[in-house]
């Protein structure tokens, strides 16, 4: 780049007062991009399900657009990439799974909302210039359109092995017994938590283990529950490419999940980790059970390797650099 690109993020999801550790992985990249050089500015919006507060996000984000300050906008999820419309420069959008393949109740149901999002979003992808998925799996809501696969980065210095022994005095928490993490919303009925507190909850009939629950921790605890814990354990009933198995696999953590995902393209060949095909609890209960009697870490850290932060953030650049080059050309 012979001159600073200059990038309005917008993103429906952003940390603040009453939740401060909200989409590490979205602050993560605006970070690491103004180390690359890249002068960008983030327009958070919540849109909450209401119509006006979309309205509003919409009138403010054109009035910063037409300022003329930016080269392109970055939309994080679909329905931020709406605001950006129509469109006065280069757009860039990075989908991120419920965005494109919509939320479902508890049972996998499309929701009236989900079917609101997904149609948003798939007109977004129309328009915009460069799309960005975080998983290859989605590629197949976006037939007929040229995208990029670019997975959520990682913090490898920060997800690493470390002494369980350590990191279970550092939290206070037993030497002696198993830990499942659970690294879902108990609120948000695509997580399932209940499944994994059934599941649980079945096993502690045999062994001695107990469920950890990640949210109620801070972000920069989770390495430290991570090398405490024997498992991950993701119930999901539908993910785009979930960070924190690629943040379990970094630390050499087992994974137990459901078939969400790029999750099975990341665990198939390490031994150790499995897929959950049947979700009734004492399945998965069985599952969890011969994962934690083997009683060793998996071998994993290689298989995210290439998942680096500053690698993944000069791709990221690459696409910018693509977006602005074809608006040109086109005119």
């Amino acid at each position: 780049m012979d001159k600073t690109l200059r990038v309005l993020m917008i993103t429906s999801e952003w940390p603040t007062p009453e939740k401060p550790y909200q989409v590490p992985f979205i602050v993560r990249q605006v970070e690491y991009l103004r180390k690359a050089g890249v002068a960008i500015d983030v327009l958070p919006f919540r849109g909450g399900k209401s119509p006006m507060n979309y309205a509003r996000a919409w009138q403010k984000t054109q009035s910063v657009l037409r300022s003329g300050k930016y080269d392109l906008v970055h939309a994080q999820w679909g329905q931020s990439g709406l605001l950006a419309l129509p469109k006065r420069m280069p757009l860039v959008v990075t989908f991120r799974g419920d965005d494109l393949e919509g939320i479902t109740d508890g049972t996998g149901k499309l929701t009236p909302r989900g079917f609101i999002l997904k149609t948003i979003s798939r007109l977004v992808a129309s328009a915009a210039d460069q799309v960005i998925l975080v998983s290859q799996h989605m590629a197949k809501s976006i037939a007929g359109r040229s995208y990029h696969v670019i997975p959520s980065g990682l913090e490898l210095d920060r997800f690493c092995p470390a002494s369980q022994a350590d990191a279970r005095c550092r939290l206070g928490l037993s030497q002696e017994k198993k830990y499942v993490l659970f690294a879902g919303s108990v609120a948000n009925p695509a997580k399932r938590y209940d499944l994994a507190r059934q599941a649980v909850e079945l096993l502690q009939t045999e062994i001695p283990v107990e469920l950890l629950v990640a949210t109620t921790f801070t972000h920069d605890q989770i390495p430290d529950f991570m090398n405490a814990s024997d498992a991950l354990l993701l119930t999901s009933l539908h993910e785009g490419s979930p960070n924190v198995v690629k943040e379990a696999l970094a630390c050499n953590l087992a994974v137990v999940s459901t078939d969400v995902g790029d999750v099975r393209e990341r665990i198939r060949s390490i031994s150790g980790c499995a897929i959950i095909k049947d979700d009734r609890p004492e399945k998965i209960a069985e599952i969890l059970k011969v994962v934690l009697k083997r009683g060793k870490r998996v071998d994993s850290r290689d298989s995210v390797i290439d998942l680096d932060e500053n690698v993944l953030t000069q791709k990221v650049v690459r696409v910018y650099l693509k977006a602005l080059s074809i608006r040109k050309f086109d005119g």
